[in-house]
């Protein structure tokens, strides 16, 4: 037997490395496995390096269409090897600041592959290190659509944001966030963007009405949307990928499949360790992360709800505030907002109109456009609004859904509402700085009644 601890997480990825410093914070000694770079996917392949390219692609629009506002430009261009050389440099500047934080908490990483010993203690190579506790942060794999497999110019998320050349054309399939936001980004540095989805509308899991304003701005950027069409006969021809969706024949110089992810355990030897999982694969967990294996907790997107960075954090202090016996409060999956950084941003939380009319509520609808405030104007952000769905019983913000340029910087405000059963009558008298595009959501509360002093 190696080293014991406390505590040892598998996965220093976003909820594995703030487990670590949760249970380090609590007195614990505790260690990391982490087999490829601090901050795992998220920060070295997905998240982060995708809002860094996202971010030129919005300075990019601006400075070319910067004329109406009095800024004139002449020839700007994108620089593909700079935004590559500053998404890598981005991504190492915050995965060494993972890094020395494990540090300064005095976190051990062990560099190297974890998995679950019979006993529940972890192996990394040859060495078994015994745990008082166990955090599984191993996070997920990108599935390719049936019948395909990744390689050559068939290409997952990272690929498509890792490209050696800025291709000509590319086609995306799954218009969910990750696929959206690379349709959003590409087509603005200038590549022709075909996306497509196999349901029936582009960022299945959002309000309808906010999908609806996304694929009108998507289709006047130029960006080729098909919805409820399956892609089909894919072919890579060394130069280009052929396929087919809808009746229809499509070629690309790269196929992105932005579709499903998989819980990523095959490696961590679940099943010898007693390890419960659910149907889909995902590990089944109790409130505050617990498993069937009383000293293994899992967090992220190993276990029920969305696959999000930001629930992975907050699961990774109830787990290693669980593990140490500190008091917690566990995550509430129904209060996570979702966030995608395509333009228009899109942000929510809670039910979608359809869902609240599906359960049977009584509810009614609160809407105002980001145009109608002064600085929807000021800031050219017009085209998107803010909707919330509330029960009609006490006001109850069940919903809420943003469309705007800054539509995931707002939606705090709104989770934190519902997170402290505030309704929309209080909602619809806090007072909202001006010109700022939050006071939608001002009106918006106050449109649920009628009254919203900015509607058209």
């Amino acid at each position: 037997m190696a080293e014991s601890f406390d505590v040892i997480v598998i996965g220093g990825g976003p909820g594995g490395y703030v487990a670590a410093i949760r249970a380090a914070q609590l007195g614990k000694r505790t260690a990391v496995v982490e087999k490829d770079k601090p901050g795992g996917r998220c920060l070295n392949y997905a998240c982060i390096p995708a809002k860094t390219m996202l971010h030129t692609a919005e300075i990019l629009e601006a400075a070319r269409s910067s004329e109406a506002l009095g800024v004139k430009t002449t020839g700007v261009e994108l620089d593909w090897q700079a935004l590559a050389a500053r998404r890598a440099q981005v991504s190492q500047t915050l995965s060494g600041g993972v890094q020395m934080l494990w540090e300064r908490n005095k976190v051990t990483w062990i560099e190297g592959e974890g998995s679950l010993t019979e006993d529940g203690n972890v192996r990394v190579g040859d060495e078994v290190y015994e745990a008082g506790a166990v955090i599984l942060a191993t996070g997920s794999v990108a599935l390719p659509i049936p019948g395909v497999e990744f390689g050559g110019r068939i290409v997952d998320t990272w690929g498509a944001w890792s490209l050696d050349e800025l291709p000509r054309s590319i086609a995306v399939v799954g218009a969910g966030a990750s696929g959206s936001e690379i349709a959003s980004a590409y087509v603005r540095y200038g590549t022709e963007v075909t996306l497509i989805e196999m349901l029936d509308q582009i960022l299945p899991a959002e309000d309808r009405d906010c999908a609806r304003v996304v694929e009108r701005v998507f289709k006047k950027q130029g960006i080729t949307v098909s919805t409820g069409t399956p892609v089909e006969n894919v072919e890579d021809t060394g130069d280009s990928v052929r396929f087919t969706y809808g009746g229809q024949e499509g070629e690309a110089d790269y196929l992105v499949i932005a579709g499903g992810r998989a819980p990523d355990t095959a490696a961590l030897n679940l099943e010898a360790a007693k390890v419960e999982t659910e149907e889909n694969g995902k590990i089944r967990v109790d409130e505050y992360q617990r498993t069937s294996n009383q000293k293994v907790f899992a967090i992220g997107d190993l276990v029920r709800g969305p696959a999000l960075a930001h629930k992975a954090m907050e699961e990774g202090i109830v787990a290693a505030e669980a593990a140490a016996g500190a008091p917690t409060h566990p995550v509430d999956v129904d209060l996570i907002p979702g966030a995608t950084f395509c333009h228009p941003q899109v942000a929510s939380v809670g039910l979608t109109e359809a869902q609240a009319k599906e359960k049977g509520l009584d509810y009614k609808v609160g809407r105002l456009k980001l145009g109608a405030v002064g600085a929807g104007t000021v800031y050219d952000d017009r085209d998107g609004f803010v909707k919330l769905v509330i029960d009609t019983t006490y006001g109850e913000i069940v919903g809420a859904h943003i469309v705007g340029n800054r539509a995931c910087d707002m939606i705090a405000e709104l989770v934190n509402t519902m997170a402290l059963e505030g309704g929309y009558q209080e909602l619809a008298r806090i007072i909202h700085a001006h010109p700022t595009i939050s006071e939608a959501v001002l009106d918006a509360a106050r449109a649920v009644d009628g009254w919203a002093t900015h509607a058209a």
